[in-house]
């Protein structure tokens, strides 16, 4: 057939419809670029559900596209599903363009996550030849702010905190060009016509702007003075790592004695000569989420005040190029932790922080872009090969990709430390990030504003909470106000639940829940559960042998309390008497006569089955820490005792089995004997250490063997420890269990919400919110 008589191509018009992180992302521009070098017409739109596309050409090709749709897209893109429908071909497309975003609808699209600047960026924040040389705010569709800015969806310029600086013609003209990377980059700006630094005293005070504001803050380091300095999400408080009085003045300021604390290097290769990590902690800590990877370091040469009596060093690099071009310029690296005092929330506004951290930094590096949405830095470690959340903010929130859908119209209101917020939605689940402990009025208000302001981005209103059993947390009594009908779910129940949801789990599982403490169904403190869950509900088949906490609360910062409980009871009134034991003698005698009062009566002593208050016990018995200045900290320095070169014998918990139908118990009794006759004969605390983790262990496998389910799932704080969960696992998979642990969602209580969320609507998979945490006690 010659040309002349060749057919006219087939030509259909598809409607496509993309879900997913795909605004904010460049995915518009991405579609423009791919459909015209195909030869197609048509256009592309953002939409309040995602993406909405109408393409026209021949089937094939259309195909094509919808191919790469889901292989090739934008790096900072993610999407979730793809539908098309042949529509019908009304008027006549004689291109392919960019349409202008609806607005129409209720918006269930996910939200790109705020990300560290991309390879493109840094160099041109290097090229003395660009326009936006050494510009802090550089930023494309790549990289740049997103969460931290939005007020309202769809992802646009007039819907950001960006409302408030008018781009000058050169930015407008990128900003409205496919072809170019800023192409609809929300954040497009520089020099001209973009945020401005300024260097200020806490008075508010400006003594130098842009380039001079900057060299100002490197004089306020290089002095070895205190530096508070406004981030992507919030203010950080920064000083030289190298110097342990500086960092001293920063933890005696800030009331932060022994926690230990983050730093920040200027490249990857500062970090290697100082730390060595491997290559799934360089992967980790040169992402685009740029969050602080705690890596084992031992003779690190900085200040070493830095994590006293830790084998972990939390590491970072510039996660904005403001951080870039001040480490750059200094040479060395810093001391970067949260702009707040301790226990507080992060301070993200310019006012607030003077008012705040006046007294904590020397020097305030600000800025006049605002942000809406407060982000603390995310924390991460590799845990047997894989990255594990810790806290989970900057660069993961609020998004999060479950394995299944979740009903929506959930609410979620976590538990009393490290909160997070969750909501079911049309798209999928938000999980809010970091929201820290509501001991504090300012926490309590920072929840209350995130409750509002993501029911309002997200226009859901959800009239189904669920909550923690405990009556007395601040969050529980949020949901009761919060919703028409409130779904009560047990503590360890939601730290397995979450484990479960992020695996995509349904099938029946024995959950491993160990952690400080969480109310019971027995209205004790519960922390030392093995749990089996299924589609019925739960039950509890064993736990810790319960011992008494003297002074109730106060044993959580005191682990001499929770060894004095320990030791009572194994030898009752007798244990006041062991004045060669650490936890006795740091007590006086009137005060041990007290404390055994208290005991012997039962009051302001409550029981636990708490395997965090365990680990606490141990490692004051060793002599380690008697008083806690933060949570964890006895546990953490027994965890650093561990000698993984080393084989003691495990030290032995019995196992036993019940009378009744009741749960067996795990007896520390034995391993608690062990304890005492190692330090009797001077044992290494290293070896007390090991065969204590080993000993967990080992019984953790013979409960899973006496379950006899497959699937292990690892939940609760006390798997925030990477030797009792690498070992663990390795021990059950040896033992031939699968094992699943939290990876994407923090094992602590910051992962509640999302286990409340799982286990709530999986109960109520018809809408009815009679949630009464189907329990049946073995």
């Amino acid at each position: 057939m010659t040309q002349g008589n060749a057919a006219e191509p087939l030509l259909t018009r598809w409607r496509i419809s993309v879900r997913g992180v795909v605004q904010g992302v460049g995915f518009r521009p991405f579609v423009y670029r791919q459909a015209t070098a195909l030869g197609l017409s048509g256009w592309v739109e953002n939409s309040p559900e995602g993406v909405e596309i109408e393409a026209e050409g021949d089937p094939l090709v259309l195909e094509r596209l919808i191919s790469e749709l889901k292989h090739q897209g934008p790096v900072s893109a993610r999407v979730d599903d793809i539908r098309t429908a042949p529509v019908d071909r009304n008027g006549v497309f004689r291109a392919f363009t960019i349409r202008e975003s609806q607005t129409r609808g209720e918006p269930s699209v996910k939200l790109p996550a705020d990300w560290a600047p991309c390879p493109q960026c840094l160099q041109e924040l290097h090229d003395p030849d660009n326009r936006r040389y050494r510009y802090p705010f550089i930023n494309c569709t790549d990289c740049g702010p997103r969460y931290s800015l939005i007020e309202a969806l769809p992802y646009d310029r007039a819907s950001t905190a960006m409302r408030h600086f008018q781009m000058c013609g050169r930015c407008l003209a990128e900003y409205q060009d496919p072809g170019s990377r800023r192409f609809h980059a929300e954040a497009t700006a520089c020099p001209d016509c973009g945020p401005r630094l300024a260097f200020c005293r806490s008075d508010g005070s400006i003594l130098a702007q842009d380039g001079a504001a900057l060299a100002e803050a490197v004089e306020v380091l290089a002095a070895g003075k205190i530096l508070a300095l406004k981030g992507l999400g919030g203010f950080q408080l920064l000083v030289d790592a190298r110097n342990a009085q500086s960092v001293q003045a920063l933890r005696e300021r800030k009331h932060r004695p022994d926690k230990p604390l983050a730093v920040m290097f200027g490249s990857m290769a500062a970090l290697q000569r100082v730390c060595r990590v491997s290559s799934e902690e360089r992967q980790l800590l040169a992402g685009p989420e740029r969050p602080i990877v705690l890596s084992h370091t031992r003779n690190h040469g900085l200040a070493d005040n830095l994590a006293p009596r830790r084998e972990e060093l939390g590491v970072m690099l510039p996660s904005t190029p403001l951080h870039e071009l001040l480490l750059g310029d200094l040479g060395f690296p810093v001391v970067a932790t949260s702009g707040n005092r301790n226990g507080e929330p992060i301070a993200y506004d310019n006012e607030d922080a003077r008012a705040r951290l006046g007294d904590i930094a020397d020097g305030f590096l600000i800025h006049d872009r605002p942000i809406v949405r407060p982000l603390d830095d995310s924390v991460a470690r590799v845990t047997a090969g894989h990255p594990q959340l810790l806290r989970r903010a900057r660069g993961y929130s609020p998004n999060l990709a479950l394995p299944f859908p979740v009903s929506p119209g959930w609410g979620a209101t976590g538990g009393h430390l490290k909160t997070t917020l969750a909501l079911s939605t049309d798209s999928g689940v938000v999980l809010s990030p970091h929201l820290g402990d509501m001991d504090s009025a300012l926490g309590r208000d920072g929840f209350d504003r995130t409750v509002d302001s993501l029911q309002t981005l997200f226009a859901t209103r959800p009239q189904y909470w669920a909550h923690d059993r405990h009556p007395d947390y601040f969050t529980t009594g949020r949901a009761v106000a919060l919703g028409s009908k409130q779904c009560a779910v047990q503590h360890h129940v939601a730290h397995i639940a979450a484990v479960m949801a992020e695996h995509g789990l349904h099938e029946p599982v024995l959950g491993v829940a160990w952690d400080g403490s969480g109310f019971g169904d027995d209205s004790t403190l519960w922390g030392g559960e093995f749990l089996s869950l299924d589609a019925r509900g739960y039950q509890r088949l064993a736990h810790m042998r319960p011992f008494r906490l003297p002074g109730g609360e106060a044993a959580m910062r005191e682990p001499r309390r929770s060894a004095l409980g320990l030791l009572y009871g194994v030898m009752g009134e007798g244990a006041m008497e062991q004045e060669t034991l650490p936890p006795v003698s740091d007590f006086t005698r009137a005060e041990r006569w007290l404390l055994v009062q208290a005991l012997n009566a039962g009051i302001n002593a409550p029981e636990t089955s708490s395997v965090g208050r365990l680990f606490d016990a141990v490692a004051a018995l060793a002599g380690l820490c008697q008083k806690a200045s933060y949570e964890g900290q006895a546990a953490a320095e027994l965890e650093a005792m561990v000698d993984r070169e080393g084989k003691p014998e495990p030290y032995r918990f019995d196992l036993s089995s019940p009378d009744t139908d009741g749960p067996w118990r795990v007896d520390w009794g034995p391993a608690i004997e062990a304890v005492l006759a190692d330090m009797a004969r001077g044992a290494p605390v290293s070896d007390i250490s090991t065969a204590f983790h080993a000993g967990l262990v080992n019984v953790i496998v013979r409960v899973a063997e006496q379950a006899k389910l497959s699937r292990i799932v690892l939940g609760g704080g006390c798997f925030q420890n990477a030797s009792l969960l690498e070992s663990t696992i390795t021990a059950l998979r040896g033992a031939g269990f699968q094992v699943f642990w939290p990876c994407q969602v923090p094992a602590n209580d910051g992962g509640l919400a999302l286990g409340q969320l799982a286990w709530a609507t999986r109960l109520n998979q018809k809408g009815e919110a009679t949630c009464a945490w189907p329990y049946r006690d073995a």
